[in-house]
């Protein structure tokens, strides 16, 4: 288990301040614990964060603070995407969580590898439930069953380890493969032909109306013997 130590701090105390001595600001809480306010050093914290993920119980230990807690809550900077606050729920020991935990593919598709397949991954986490000691800090998922185009791994397919339930539908698909379709190319339009069309089609319209204007003089002419 990772021990992280902290310390207490004033809740009206300036954020900024804290930050620029290089401590992150921080809460914890519980069923049973009060919201408490506390600081860390935000380097080993980030470090934390990465080794540990969200699923791994880490102890916290200060002055009048020893509690055991999973990180429940972490607001990134939007500019630099560092952690800049986080919030650590204190567990029971003895009550079960729900909690989502990273999935880490293994191994390599013969699908993929021989036939040229397109792996598709449907899900990156899956929500378990464990006793805080049976926690996994990631399952893997062995992609080595993906031999044709039709085999895909669901839930169900999943190791886990004892003491863990999934909470997804055992039938939920995580990784599949497909087959890619070839393009079929479009045939060449051939431009030199619609020209020649336009070009007559405008022919036709031109002779068409030269003729409809040599017509209208002899219908003015009708017109006016019909008059007399």
């Amino acid at each position: 288990m990772i021990t992280l130590e902290v310390q207490k701090r004033d809740a009206k105390a300036g954020l900024g301040t804290i930050r620029k001595a290089g401590l992150m600001p921080a809460v914890f809480y519980g069923k049973k614990e009060k919201s408490t306010a506390i600081q860390l050093p935000s380097a080993i914290f980030e470090k934390t964060l990465k080794d540990a993920g969200e699923s791994t119980i880490l102890h916290l230990k200060g002055t009048g603070i020893d509690v055991d807690v999973l990180i429940h809550d972490v607001d990134l900077d939007p500019v630099t995407d560092k952690p800049r606050h986080a919030d650590f729920y204190a567990i029971e020991k003895d009550k079960k969580l729900e909690i989502k935990v990273p999935l880490e593919f293994t191994g390599s598709s013969p699908a993929v590898k021989d036939l040229g397949a397109v792996l598709v991954k449907v899900m990156h986490e899956i929500e378990i439930e464990a006793l805080p000691k049976d926690l996994p800090h990631k399952l893997d998922v062995d992609l080595s069953s993906l031999a044709t185009f039709d085999s895909v791994i669901k839930v169900q397919d999943i190791k886990l380890p004892a003491g863990v339930t999934a909470k997804a539908k055992p039938e939920e698909i995580v990784a599949s493969v497909y087959e890619p379709k070839e393009e079929v190319e479009a045939a060449p339009i051939d431009l030199s032909a619609i020209e020649v069309a336009k070009k007559g089609k405008e022919a036709k319209e031109g002779a068409e109306g030269a003729e409809a204007a040599a017509e209208a003089p002899k219908k003015e002419e009708k017109k006016e013997e019909k008059k007399k």
